[in-house]
């Protein structure tokens, strides 16, 4: 969803306050609710969101007037579990076209840094034929949508509604508990309320199977799973073609092959909007060519931490034309001896133009590796974070490698490892000289001072 992270507190607007006064009396609010102007809706919603008020949320639920009610991300952990429930309670009501309230549909989020009136969605998904967008085109066609009735239910006629989320499954009795009741309001909606869940984070797989069959799986365009067969991931890609971002991790190796590994590279094939793959704890050992092959050209992050990457996989990924266009690239977690320092240093070469982000903590990399690559990494002009905790770097390399960085002006952020020679043992296995420490800081830090480059914060990870 469309969230902006707010730096600083700002002061609260006249309106907000007029909603945050309005609210603190449940029944005046509710009784006000039938004769409140639209326009007044969103700003009552978050005062009532924001300060744990159910009745109300549910009342407003209850006689909506956008055709989209755009949630964001949903946590079912306290203290927020009883307010999604009383909302999505409220929402088995739907109000009909000629409620005094409902007006020409428009698209209204509820998300408290944006404010978005619209005459159509245009977050409402462009590929589930369920969709409000899909509903409106077929109404605009003169096609009539027609609705499964029950015969011993006769029912008010229904505007259809889209309910806009994010959903992260994390193994807790209470999110399945959630789940259930939604499956249950989507149910009982009679085909008039569209979930449209479009993060979908999972943890665990093999305890969602059963509940992810009532999600419209095609809106999906993030995608997180962690600890599932790659079979399990394959039987959910088949409908999910559309996706912007992929994140697996924790898949076993025995499903890394064969039949599983190629269903899975289909999948990817059939992704052309896919933009970020994150693979993590997944064996890519003298594989990484077949997977990359099938990646899209516009491909803009690659996450392959704990991935096992071998010398070959190094080679391939520095001739890769897939690769030519990283802006973020997480190597952690696999070696780069030696042996692949020319191939590293090829590939950072080839995304001097590009890359931002660079991630390659815990590769066991040595001062002959690392000064390889420094020439390398001094021309990536863009590059803005540099991450290369936990390798066993001498100090000097460490002071050439600021020297030839802080020509870098769009770099502002590098976490370093802790030089070998502030352990009493070789390679982090003895204990951490504090004393030392402070005085590796003290000299970077005068280092950036004299060269002007106070904008750029040099940071360890903490122990």
């Amino acid at each position: 969803m469309m969230f902006k992270k707010m730096d600083k507190i700002t002061p609260a607007t006249l309106l907000e306050l007029a909603a945050q006064s309005l609210v603190s009396n449940e029944d005046a609010a509710i009784c006000a609710l039938e004769e409140l102007p639209r326009d007044l809706f969103v700003p009552l919603f978050v005062a009532a969101f924001m300060g744990g008020r159910k009745k109300i949320l549910k009342a407003m639920v209850r006689i909506w007037p956008f055709r989209c009610l755009h949630i964001g991300a949903l946590s079912v952990r306290e203290p927020h579990y009883e307010i999604w429930k009383a909302m999505i309670d409220g929402l088995q009501t739907l109000p009909a076209q000629n409620s005094p309230i409902w007006q020409d549909a428009d698209c209204r989020t509820t998300c408290s840094e944006i404010r978005t009136t619209l005459p159509f969605c245009f977050q409402s998904c462009v590929f589930s034929q369920h969709s409000i967008l899909k509903r409106q085109e077929a109404q605009q066609g003169g096609r009539h949508i027609r609705t499964i009735t029950s015969n011993s239910e006769p029912r008010a006629p229904r505007e259809p509604m889209e309910l806009l989320l994010d959903l992260s499954l994390d193994g807790s009795l209470q999110t399945r508990q959630f789940l259930s009741f939604l499956r249950r309001k989507i149910e009982q909606s009679f085909g008039s309320l569209h979930l449209c869940c479009r993060d979908l984070q999972i943890d665990k797989m093999s305890d969602y199977k059963s509940i992810l069959k009532f999600l419209d799986l095609v809106c999906i365009d993030h995608l997180g799973i962690d600890q599932a067969c790659l079979s399990e991931v394959t039987s959910l890609l088949d409908q999910m073609i559309h996706l912007d971002s992929l994140s697996l991790s924790k898949i076993p190796f025995k499903s890394c092959k064969g039949k599983n590994f190629r269903n899975f590279l289909n999948n990817i094939r059939r992704m052309d909007n896919l933009q970020e793959l994150s693979l993590s704890f997944f064996c890519l050992t003298n594989q990484l060519h077949k997977l990359l092959r099938v990646l899209p050209p516009q491909l803009d992050a690659l996450y392959l931490s704990f991935c096992g990457l071998s010398s070959r996989d190094f080679i391939v990924l520095s001739q890769s034309s897939q690769a030519s266009n990283l802006r973020l690239l997480n190597l952690s977690n696999n070696q780069i001896s030696w042996e692949v320092s020319e191939s590293f240093q090829i590939l950072l070469e080839k995304l001097s133009g590009t890359l931002r982000h660079l991630e390659i903590n815990s590769c066991l990399m040595t001062d002959s590796t690392l000064s390889v690559v420094i020439p390398a990494l001094s021309r990536c002009s863009h590059l803005r974070v540099l991450s290369f905790a936990s390798n066993p770097i001498s100090m000097p390399t460490l002071t050439n490698l600021l020297q030839h960085l802080t020509g870098l002006m769009e770099l502002k952020h590098v976490i370093y490892p802790i030089p070998v020679h502030c352990y009493e043992q070789w390679q982090f296995n003895g204990s951490l000289d504090q004393q030392k420490l402070v005085e590796v800081q003290a000299e970077l830090k005068a280092m950036l001072e004299a060269v002007n480059r106070n904008d750029m914060h040099w940071a360890t990870c903490p122990e």
